[in-house]
């Protein structure tokens, strides 16, 4: 097992001070690079052993933060503060490209050999960077089937790959369908695999706390969907690339 070296790193984006957390893979040489995005409750556990795993498999990877430091536990307050930002494609670009920026000018990190991935809000942040036209290798999402501005789809440059469960209200077949056809008539390299009998937010293991309704973990999808991301970024950012 690759020894893994991790910190938090701090940096601005819209208007507060984000609180990233970098994992780096042993060695010194210039190492393809992954931002992850967290479900709307913000940076947890999950996506820092994400990181961790990622680093491990020979990636720098960076858990990007959403909401200055803090985990919006209750509902609603991650609602008032998630609906608003999915609602403005530019906020969640500058939240994505000051976290890029970070990754990329981190020393260990190729810059020219970048992925995002993310969950939820931070899956949509991840897909407006590609319709922002930002030079990725590959954009991978879970439970994040959002649309951007007429048109912009079209400035992805690199294939999409995305996940849902297939009884997550709020990504229902209506949801599903917009996205397929803003990605087909894009010209997008693009997948959608939907995992049968999941929920929203399937991947993320059962928190203390009250979560939304329609929001459950399936286990057995959840790694699923990990192994897919994997095989993403084996395709189009190897290690040994």
């Amino acid at each position: 097992m690759t020894t893994v070296t991790t910190h938090t790193v701090e940096y601005p984006a819209d208007n507060l001070t984000m609180s990233g957390y970098l994992a780096l893979p042993a060695g010194a040489e210039r190492r393809p690079a992954v931002l992850i995005g967290p479900e709307g409750m913000g940076l947890s556990d999950v996506e820092r052993r994400r990181a961790e795993a990622l680093a491990e498999l020979g990636y720098v990877a960076l858990a990007f933060d959403l909401h200055g430091g803090r985990y919006l536990e209750d509902p609603e307050e991650m609602l008032a503060r998630c609906m608003p930002l999915l609602a403005d494609p530019d906020r969640m670009r500058g939240i994505g490209h000051a976290a890029l920026n970070v990754l990329r000018a981190e020393p260990q990190a190729d810059p020219d050999r970048t992925a995002a991935v993310g969950y939820g809000t931070g899956g949509a942040v991840a897909l407006e960077l590609g319709r922002d036209g930002v030079d990725l290798r590959a954009i991978g999402t879970v439970n994040a089937l959002t649309t951007g501005r007429p048109g912009e789809a079209a400035r992805i440059r690199c294939p999409v790959w995305a996940g849902v469960g297939s009884e997550d209200p709020i990504m229902p077949p209506a949801q599903r369908e917009a996205f397929t056809a803003e990605m087909q008539a894009a010209g997008v390299d693009w997948r959608l695999v939907v995992y049968g009998g999941a929920l929203h937010a399937f991947h993320h293991p059962t928190v203390d706390h009250t979560a939304p309704p329609g929001v459950g973990y399936h286990p057995r999808h959840a790694q699923r969907a990990w192994r897919d991301i994997v095989a993403l970024l084996a395709e189009c950012l190897p290690v040994t690339d």
